[in-house]
């Protein structure tokens, strides 16, 4: 049920006419406590849209009743109409749940630079309220939907509580975050302090190391929202875990749904000097376009990752870096290893390990390949 598995919540989705071809495309999801604290992660380009700037404040808070999302129109780059426009689609959810504007999140996705239709949004927030369900979670994950083929949710369980989500996301898939809007809900009773904590934690190791084109969103936001209605408040530790593996499974959808994608890849680096050494090796490697080509020619060619891991500032020998390639190492010590047709790279998902052999530290970047679809959806987005 999505972000209503959790007690407390309701919400709804609707078509209210912001997309031409009549989809859903309008999603409410409200907090009913008794708790409505929260927390929120967004996106770290510095052209952001009107409605993270608006939620960036609202969140200074740490407490929202209600979330409101769009698809279909992005409300990015629309100068201060846009705000002027995300402020009064707050005010209108505020008054149709009678509840505070100032905790009322906004969130949109679609086009940039083309404003809304404020005609059809607005009078959608009705009928999205009057639909408000304990049941309305897969509606909703399914009106926040652009060029995504499939609407994304998961769910993790406690004792006694629950963590769920919804994301959207299929293109612009790159870190700080990946494009996406994503709404976690739990009915665990956690102060916004540790839930914005625990998003943190999770959001760095997960949506932050998606990187399907290298593209960063305007528009990037992770919600959390906690009613505390089970009564449960667990420890911390165990809580962090269930945010981390609903934004894991929100993650390997997203990549599972990136535009045009035909392999899933998954880039393990180990053996680096440092955490952050291992990110950057395997950004490079899962940005490096000739590889993913490759790779969606079933081509093991190990020289690619090689090269990738050479434009980083890395502590690593040449001489001594190793490379596999679903399990078969076909570089060893900066050479010719295992025979690459050995490698079966018939299934979806392909697995790259870069091996630094400088140090114990580990990471792992998600990405896919790149395809002639891809290429035709995003050549056609606008037109």
């Amino acid at each position: 049920m999505s972000v209503t598995a959790a007690q407390g919540f309701t919400a709804a989705g609707i078509a209210a006419g912001i997309k031409e071809n009549g989809n859903p495309d309008l999603a409410l999801v409200v907090n009913n406590g008794p708790r409505r604290a929260a927390a929120g992660v967004f996106t770290s380009n510095r052209v952001k849209a009107a409605p993270v700037l608006w939620s960036e404040q609202v969140l200074k808070g740490g407490a929202l009743a209600a979330v409101v999302l769009n698809s279909g129109g992005a409300n990015a780059c629309t100068g201060p109409k846009g705000f002027q426009d995300t402020h009064a689609t707050a005010e209108k959810v505020a008054e149709a749940l009678k509840v505070d504007a100032a905790e009322v999140a906004v969130a949109s996705t679609g086009l940039i630079g083309v404003t809304l239709p404020m005609d059809r949004l607005l009078p959608g927030v009705d009928k999205a309220a009057a639909e408000l369900s304990a049941h309305g979670g897969e509606k909703a994950a399914i009106a926040i939907k652009t060029t995504d083929t499939v609407h994304k949710t998961a769910v993790a369980e406690g004792a006694g509580w629950t963590v769920g989500g919804m994301a959207k996301g299929a293109g612009m898939l790159a870190p700080g975050l990946a494009t996406m809007l994503v709404v976690l809900t739990t009915d665990a009773d956690v102060e916004s302090a540790e839930l914005d904590r625990a998003l943190r934690a999770a959001t760095r190791t997960t949506f932050d190391r998606v990187d399907s084109d290298g593209c960063m969103s305007t528009n990037d936001t992770v919600l959390l929202l906690a009613s505390g209605a089970s009564g449960i408040a667990p420890a911390y530790a165990e809580f962090a875990e269930a945010v981390r593996a609903v934004c894991d499974d929100l993650g390997r959808q997203l990549i599972g749904d990136a535009e045009g994608a035909s392999k899933d890849i998954r880039v393990d680096v180990i053996n680096a000097a440092g955490e952050d050494e291992a990110v950057e090796v395997g950004r490079s490697i899962a940005r490096n376009n000739l590889l993913k080509c490759a790779i969606h020619g079933e081509d093991p060619n190990w020289g690619r990752v090689l090269s990738a891991i050479g434009t980083t500032s890395a502590t690593f020998e040449p001489d001594r870096l190793n490379v596999a390639i679903n399990g078969v190492w076909v570089c060893r010590n900066g050479s010719v290893g295992e025979d690459r047709e050995l490698v079966d790279m018939r299934y979806r998902e392909v697995v790259v390990t870069a091996d630094l052999a400088a140090g114990s530290a580990a990471a792992t970047i998600w990405t896919n390949d790149l395809t002639a679809d891809y290429v035709h959806e995003n050549s056609a987005y606008s037109s």
